[in-house]
């Protein structure tokens, strides 16, 4: 199965922020929204970043509050490792996993189309195992 599914499932509507908003704006959107990471674009489906949770806790743990005045720029990950709907939902549970981070943009064409985290993947894949037993009962029965 690819990421398409889980897309297909979920919807492809990722809420974005621009890097210029300060820590404490992307704290109130997390918050707000009950989300785990925002990705940041500055332009309309160009990614220049992600901020997480995590990126969050680090920046106050090396400055303390004044963390929340500054450009979220000054944290984010600027590396974003992305996904394509046509990659293997196990190829990007691995790098998720290997990575160890919980949330991946996916692209097309260099612009973004959706997001998935590692809860997606998980419910996906647990369904899908359903599935693949129930079918499995359904096949026995009928032997």
């Amino acid at each position: 199965m690819t990421v398409a599914a889980i897309l297909n499932g979920k919807g492809r509507d990722v809420f974005t922020e621009p890097s210029t908003r300060s820590l404490s704006e992307i704290c109130a959107s997390l918050g707000g929204r009950r989300i785990g990471a925002i990705v940041l674009c500055d332009q309309p489906g160009v990614i220049v970043g992600i901020v997480s949770e995590r990126d969050v806790v680090k920046a106050i743990s090396m400055e303390g509050t004044d963390a929340l005045a500054q450009p979220v720029s000054d944290y984010m990950t600027k590396e974003v490792a992305v996904c394509n709907e046509t990659d293997s939902v196990n190829g990007v549970m691995a790098r998720m996993t290997d990575g160890r981070f919980r949330h991946m943009p996916v692209v097309e064409d260099g612009k973004l189309i959706g997001l998935v985290s590692i809860g997606d993947i998980v419910k996906f894949r647990i369904a899908q195992v359903e599935r693949e037993a129930e079918d499995l009962r359904s096949y026995i029965q009928a032997v």
